[in-house]
């Protein structure tokens, strides 16, 4: 089904499938839609991401960290967490956090789609 179609916020929590080994900041930054310089400053202030570097000090994120900004993300912009208070809710209950985000996105993956059907219906 085309994405075209979509209403704009329901083309922004569309997020590719994470098929790499390893992304970029630069690619992580476009996927999440988060300034690169933010990905910088969340790595300083929360210990739980940790990207490979290379020789040259390139990061390097695996899907599993980009899981867990993913995370942060919610915690920090959707919830409206301080940095500090999102960092103890991570440390205290890391399990209960991200059983709650996964909830959270399957039920704006269920939101997306049915407002995809009631646009195909709309149209049809």
């Amino acid at each position: 089904m085309s994405t075209d179609n979509l209403q704009p916020q329901a083309q922004h929590e569309l997020m590719p499938e994470l098929t790499k080994r390893y992304y970029r900041i630069s690619d992580v930054a476009e996927i999440l839609d988060i300034p690169a310089s933010t990905l910088r400053y969340w790595e300083k202030e929360f210990t739980i991401i940790k990207p490979k570097r290379n020789a040259k000090n390139i990061r390097f994120y695996t899907p599993k960290d980009i899981e867990t900004i993913k995370m942060i993300h919610y915690l920090v912009k959707e919830k409206g967490l301080k940095l500090d208070a999102a960092q103890a809710m991570i440390r205290r209950n890391k399990d209960g956090v991200s059983k709650r985000f996964e909830v959270v996105e399957r039920l704006k993956d269920i939101k997306r789609r049915l407002q995809e059907l009631e646009h195909s219906l709309v149209l049809s």
